[in-house]
């Protein structure tokens, strides 16, 4: 009986083919991009990961009430303005497709960046009172607005900060009968108008709600893309009214 061996034997007839070699250097870092292009396009679609990542992060510290207001407030606006940003690139934009897309190719579960993304603005942009409830969560364009609110500090607040949210809903509506109707003209003007009134009331007043309706409407339009004349009319009477509301929270 033949003893056993501690390994195969190798059969006679193989020979080693030693002209075969690996043709990369195992020591050489891979490269995932050949061009400078390729480089960036994957930066810019890493950067948006991070970004939709911690925006998730961050919703729920601020659920559970681990992370100030102001501080929530500064990294969700900063994230949404990067987040805007790298997608004006036409090449990102393409490679990234939709959210839905881009979350899909990724294995994404991110509920709460997703709902922040919509809405474009933080929870303490539409919020109306400490408690955190939400004004515009069922208002709708041209339909009924939030309810009227009490005093909105007026002997407490700043003449100098209600002077600026006046002037806010002014230049507002001033763009619309200008003809100014792109979402790119009309968004940034009605978050400046939605931002001094929080500086100068916390409460919910009549319309309110219409104001961070239209926020959500406009943010998910194409930034080139405009509002029909019946729109324009209906927003302009829409923030017409949430300006009432707002004035009247001061006497």
């Amino acid at each position: 009986m033949m003893p056993r061996q501690p390994y195969a034997p190798t059969p006679h007839s193989y020979v080693p083919n030693t002209t075969l070699s690996a043709t990369i250097n195992l020591d050489e870092e891979v490269k995932l991009a050949e061009t400078r292009a390729e480089r960036d396009l994957q930066d810019s679609l890493a950067e948006l990961f991070s970004i939709i990542v911690t925006l998730d992060e961050l919703e729920k510290a601020f659920l559970k009430d681990a992370i100030p207001e102001a501080d929530y407030t500064e990294i969700c606006e900063r994230s949404l303005k990067q987040y805007k940003s790298i997608l004006t690139d036409e090449t990102v934009s393409k490679a990234f497709g939709s959210l839905e897309q881009f979350k899909s190719e990724w294995d994404l579960e991110v509920p709460r960046a997703t709902e922040r993304i919509r809405v474009g603005m933080p929870a303490t942009a539409v919020m109306t009172t400490p408690s955190g409830n939400l004004s515009g969560s069922s208002a709708t364009p041209g339909g009924g607005g939030g309810g009227g609110g009490g005093g909105g500090g007026g002997t407490t607040t700043s003449g100098t900060l209600i002077l600026e949210a006046t002037q806010e809903f002014i230049t507002f509506l001033d763009a619309i009968k200008l003809g100014l109707l792109s979402k790119d003209q009309l968004h940034p003007l009605l978050t400046d108008v939605i931002q001094s009134v929080n500086k100068v009331t916390d409460r919910d007043f009549a319309n309110r709600g219409k104001i961070v309706q239209w926020l959500i409407t406009l943010n998910q339009m194409k930034a080139t893309d405009e509002l029909s004349e019946e729109q324009a009319r209906e927003l302009d009477l829409d923030i017409q009214q949430a300006y009432q509301g707002f004035k009247s929270t001061l006497s």
